[in-house]
């Protein structure tokens, strides 16, 4: 799975993994400017740190399509699960 495979709505598209992980995606956030994206994800319903990915923070800016392909990879192995979109 890979952020191309999902549709925006219209600026955010929200993955969820499974009961206890979602990201939210974020294409008008830190790094719009030069068409990156930014990230939060989620751990029961709160948005939350998750080392490896978020490094210290819950909010990560200006990652490429390629990083946020990574994140998701990571958060499946996490979860045992693939995304879908949660219709917010």
């Amino acid at each position: 799975m890979k952020l191309a495979d999902f549709k925006f709505n219209p600026t955010q598209v929200v993955l969820k993994f499974s009961d206890r992980y979602s990201l939210s995606i974020i294409n008008n956030g830190h790094g719009k400017e030069h068409n990156l994206y930014e990230i939060a994800p989620f751990v029961n319903g709160q948005m939350a740190e998750l080392p490896g990915i978020t490094n210290g923070d819950t909010i990560v800016g200006y990652l490429s399509e390629e990083e946020v392909n990574a994140i998701i990879k990571k958060i499946v192995l996490i979860s045992g699960k693939d995304p879908v979109v949660e219709v917010l």
